[in-house]
Order: C-alpha cells, then sequence, then structure tokens
C-alpha cells in the first residue's frame, strides 16, 4: 500500500517540522514542506499531493492566492486543498460547516487526531 502525499504549505517552521514527523510516524503518509507560498505550486507541479494543507496567512502572498494558483493547474486538477490556520477559530469553522473560502478549513490549534481525519476525509484516492 503506498503512502498518501502531502504537501504541507505553513510558514510556521516549528509547526511543519512537528507535524511531518508525527503525520510520517504514522507510516502512512510522505510529507513534503514548504515554508514560503511562492514555493508551493512549483512543489506541488513537482509532487503531486494527494492533499494541500495549507495556511491562509503567510508572508508575501496569502493561502487563498495558492489555493487560486495550484486549482489552475491542468495537472493538479482535483487536487483537495484543506485549510489549517489560526486565522479562523474553530467556531467559525464550525458555523460554516467546516468549509471556508470554499475549502475544508480546521482551525489551529488542531490536534493531529483532526488533521488526520481532514486528510483521509479528503485525500484523492490513487487507483
Amino acid at each position: 500500500m503506498s503512502k498518501k502525499r502531502i504537501l504541507l504549505v505553513d510558514d510556521e517552521k516549528n509547526f511543519t517540522s512537528l507535524l511531518k514527523i508525527n503525520l510520517e510516524e504514522t507510516g502512512r503518509y510522505d510529507v513534503r514542506v514548504v515554508n514560503w507560498a511562492e514555493d508551493a505550486l512549483p512543489a506541488a507541479l513537482e509532487f503531486k499531493p494527494d492533499v494541500v494543507l495549507l495556511d491562509l496567512i503567510m508572508p508575501r502572498m496569502p493561502g487563498g492566492n495558492v489555493a487560486a494558483q495550484i486549482e489552475s493547474q491542468p495537472e493538479l486538477k482535483g487536487t483537495p486543498i484543506v485549510f489549517l490556520t489560526a486565522a479562523v477559530g474553530k467556531r467559525q469553522v464550525d458555523e460554516n460547516d467546516g468549509i471556508i473560502c470554499d475549502h475544508p478549513c480546521i482551525a489551529k490549534p488542531a490536534n493531529l487526531e483532526t488533521i488526520i481525519a481532514a486528510i483521509e476525509t479528503h485525500a484523492r484516492q490513487r487507483t
């Protein structure tokens, strides 16, 4: 069984490092980390993730723009994007049925189980 490929885009290096370690320790995921928004599209084109976990608020380019760049690429069509952000609270996410800016969203801080559940729910299934 192949591992799901997760592209994690967030400018918080300590957060991304810890989340990468925790996800990969499950043995179910291969995680690529990008800490600069402008590096997300090239990484997605090369890595072909099954899901993108994307922060909304980052320096130099907001996550919504990153999502639009990824979605505009024919070779990335259908790649699920889940916002993982402190820009909205859990209550706001819950009030919007888990959708913010037309994408599934997880409010930070989030526990590992919540993040894994979102990955399993939204990750593209490869054949």
